[in-house]
């Protein structure tokens, strides 16, 4: 069996974005020489996701209103989590309706996607260096 771990590090200059990483992802799937197997990539941060939808602008502008509707930033005086001094308890919320991780199969040394299927990072407290795990396994 082989297996590759890759860490993706970026900033989101802004405090909610999304990323998407499938280029990155594609890449270390072609490194690690897996032809069948599984690939997991996974946030590193309690408040980010990875995910699994459509590169559509109109659709990532849904999210954010909808996140925003689930979850406001503002006040960040509800959020209990925040009597702590910081000011992302939104971010953890939105990390958990969003998702940690996502697991693909891979075929014939590719990413298995249905159509339109991409690999996003979500960010929900950004402006500073984050990590994405990318952990290949297979044959």
């Amino acid at each position: 069996m082989k297996a590759l771990t890759r860490y993706l590090t970026f900033t989101i200059p802004v405090r909610f974005g999304f990323r998407n990483i499938t280029p990155e992802v594609e890449e270390t799937v072609r490194e690690s020489g897996v032809k069948e197997g599984l690939c997991l990539v996974n946030a590193m941060h309690i408040t980010a996701s990875v995910f699994i939808n459509d590169d559509e602008s109109g659709l990532h502008e849904d999210y954010r209103e909808w996140l925003e509707g689930l979850a406001p930033h503002e006040p960040v005086s509800r959020y209990r989590h925040n009597r702590t001094g910081e000011d992302n308890g939104d971010a953890h919320l939105k990390r958990q309706v969003m998702g940690r991780e996502v697991v693909v199969a891979i075929t014939g040394g590719k990413l298995d996607f249905g159509p339109w299927e991409q690999i996003f990072y979500g960010e929900f407290d950004g402006r500073r260096k984050k990590r994405v795990l990318v952990k290949v396994i297979g044959e």
